[in-house]
């Protein structure tokens, strides 16, 4: 998985630093793990592959392709999560496909955009 996290951030062009910040570590203990210093948790590989979409079967064994490209692999997701402990992931997820119409998810779309804008000002 070393080899695989240093070709995704070669791939993106970010630095260690960059990398690490997106998913709550340092660009010392991405380089840890890159190196085959530090090992993976199941915390680090989901942070990976929902920050930046990539498939855990990719990350995890090699196979496949790097990013999620399909409705397959988007339905995989939704079922590792639903069959993983995080509760919120759960709810979050059943609360979206159940409660939201098209209005709903247009208006929290603005939100996240509006989010993402403010939080992008404040970093950089």
């Amino acid at each position: 998985m070393n080899e695989r996290l240093k070709e995704l951030r070669k791939y993106l062009g970010i630095s260690q630093d960059a990398f690490g910040q997106r998913i709550g570590m340092s660009g010392g203990g991405i380089s840890l793990l890159e190196k085959g210093k530090r090992n993976f948790t199941e915390q680090v590989i989901k942070s990976i592959c929902r920050e930046f979409g990539i498939d855990y079967i990719w990350l995890t064994t090699g196979e496949g392709e790097m990013f999620i490209e399909s409705d397959d692999d988007l339905f995989e997701t939704i079922d590792r999560i639903m069959a993983g402990e995080n509760e919120l992931h759960k709810k979050l997820i059943k609360w979206c496909a159940t409660s939201l119409d098209e209005e709903d998810l247009q208006r929290l779309e603005k939100k996240i955009d509006s989010f993402i804008t403010e939080f992008s000002k404040k970093n950089n």
